[in-house]
């Protein structure tokens, strides 16, 4: 097709992306899942956490520590997963599926927390450490993808 582009997903740079990607998405979902065991995260993730409409009832069932330790046990799981997937193919699917899951969640709170947006300067802005969860998406849907060719 005329002024379309193919990836070659063999070329060096391609496969270097990838990797760069692959172990900079583990490393971000590492650190910050074990950022979660501390009180600090436990606390600042408390409003995003309560007021979205799939997670808003798990502070009736567990504590704010706990909830935050979970989410960060799933986030390290997730981080393993990607880092394994490099030697054992099989996780990359659950490695895909699961950023895939977390990062919509998490880019959902953009819209279920209250004053989550602010004008500055007459520019809406919001806590940007969640819009890295866009590229970190992106990333895990192409993981998912990348079983069907590799």
């Amino acid at each position: 097709m005329n002024g379309t582009l193919k990836l070659n997903v063999e070329s060096g740079t391609y496969q270097s992306g990838y990797y760069i990607s692959l172990f900079g998405a583990a490393l971000i979902l590492l650190w910050i899942g074990i950022f979660k065991f501390t009180p600090t995260e436990a606390a600042a993730i408390k409003p995003l956490v309560e007021n979205h409409f799939l997670t808003f009832f798990v502070y009736k069932i567990a504590g704010v520590q706990t909830v935050s330790n979970t989410i960060g046990v799933i986030e390290i799981i997730i981080a393993l997963l990607l880092i394994f997937s490099v030697k054992f193919a099989f996780l990359r699917k659950y490695a895909g599926i699961g950023m895939i899951m977390t990062f919509l969640v998490t880019l959902s709170y953009l819209f279920t927390t209250p004053g989550i947006w602010k004008i500055v300067d007459g520019i809406p802005v919001t806590d940007f450490f969640i819009l890295k969860d866009v590229m970190l998406l992106g990333f895990g849907l192409m993981i998912f993808q990348k079983n069907e060719y590799k």
